[in-house]
């Protein structure tokens, strides 16, 4: 069970995963010791499941995002192993539909998407077709879950 003060440091965590444990102290009312103890307890529930760091794709040379939609005549745990370990694929979804799988791809260009596509996906067992929609523009793009505090929560109803 999470409660109202785990909600706000969730909050917080989820906006900056690197501030001091004392700033999440002070914003919440409670002591760092206090805490560390309740991220460390969130973190073992597996609650927090990891800390990241959000690299901007393109200075990177990984501009092109795209979705490609799979199709395979079988869904098996080593198709699932298969598209999860190729690099440029982020995310892997398993999904109700026409389609067995919903990948999130991000490359260097089209040219990059079409190698990867013809040399790694085609060749994964079981997939039968494949449909890529390339991304023009991100307008928003977050891993953070919409947690309602009981302080937003009185202001949503007011």
């Amino acid at each position: 069970m999470i409660n109202e003060i785990d909600r706000q440091i969730l909050n917080i965590l989820q906006q900056d995963a690197r501030v001091a444990n004392a700033e999440i102290a002070r914003r919440v009312g409670l002591a760092p010791s206090a805490v560390l103890e309740r991220i460390r307890k969130l973190e073992e529930r597996g609650v927090i499941k990891e800390f990241a760091t959000k690299l901007d794709a393109a200075a990177l040379d990984f501009g092109l995002t795209a979705f490609v939609a799979v199709r395979t005549n079988n869904c098996c745990d080593e198709t699932d192993r298969l598209l999860a370990e190729i690099p440029e694929v982020l995310e892997v979804h398993d999904v109700a539909g026409e389609d067995s799988y919903l990948l999130k791809v991000r490359v260097r260009d089209t040219e990059h998407l079409a190698r990867l596509q013809r040399e790694r996906l085609r060749t994964v067992p079981n997939v039968v077709m494949m449909k890529t929609t390339i991304v023009l523009q991100t307008i928003k793009e977050t891993t953070a879950l919409p947690i309602e505090t009981r302080e937003e929560n009185i202001k949503s109803k007011s």
